[in-house]
């Protein structure tokens, strides 16, 4: 357990504290979690591991002693992945981990190829050498992970943020971030059906030939159907 501590009588306004606070801006960055920000990690970690599946109930109490904490940090973090849609709160039974139905991963998979193909256009038209450079070296990646899912899962991932990041709208960013941490909930990932990754890549490949011609239609088009076939292997 984090124990941090803090002089409210310290004074700040003696020559060695005016001193270092000059010094904070070459200073190298000091960033402090708080408890439950390192609960939230770890038990979304467990929820990822399948440590705790889908529709599991939470036993607060049980974490708490494991976890070796009270339970007001371990409420906290249930908070934050009821935010993020992995965590269910049902009114006086507590949090489940949230399962998705086929609805929800129909809905998640509309979005994302809203936002995603929005990007795609986006850096179709504006990216410039380094970024487009930056994507073909992730996309060489994928070619070589393709025989491997987990890593290949890894590097699609890191992909599809690169291209957010350089389509600049941070908050497509953090939508996408959020719903693909809820993606991972999902028993049938596109990407583990028979034969799948091979045609994620196609897609990709095509995805990339569009941006490379800076055809932003053919890029967001594109897109679009990488996340219908996602869908369609997730779903059937």
């Amino acid at each position: 357990m984090h124990n941090y501590e803090f002089n409210a009588n310290a004074n700040l306004t003696s020559p060695a504290a005016v001193s270092a606070a000059d010094a904070l801006p070459t200073a190298r960055p000091f960033v402090r979690r708080a408890l439950y920000e390192d609960v939230a990690e770890r038990l979304r970690q467990q929820i990822f591991a399948r440590e705790l599946p889908p529709g599991r109930w939470i036993d607060e109490q049980k974490l708490a002693a494991e976890y070796g904490i009270s339970r007001t940090p371990l409420r906290e973090a249930l908070k934050v992945l009821a935010v993020e849609g992995l965590v269910t709160m049902k009114l006086g039974r507590g949090a489940y981990v949230t399962e998705m139905s086929r609805d929800d991963v129909a809905q998640v998979y509309h979005v994302l190829a809203l936002l995603e193909s929005d990007a795609a256009a986006a850096v179709a038209r504006g990216a410039d050498d380094a970024q487009r450079a930056r994507l073909q070296q992730l996309h060489e990646q994928l070619e070589h992970d393709v025989q491997q899912r987990d890593a290949f899962f890894a590097t699609n991932e890191r992909w599809h943020r690169a291209l957010l990041e350089i389509a600049g709208n941070r908050w497509s960013q953090q939508v996408v971030a959020d719903l693909r941490k809820v993606m991972k909930l999902s028993r049938h990932h596109s990407l583990f059906k028979q034969g799948r990754l091979a045609d994620s890549l196609a897609e990709h490949r095509a995805i990339m030939a569009a941006i490379a011609a800076r055809d932003a239609e053919a890029a967001a088009r594109l897109m679009r159907a990488h996340f219908d076939s996602g869908f369609e292997a997730a779903a059937g």
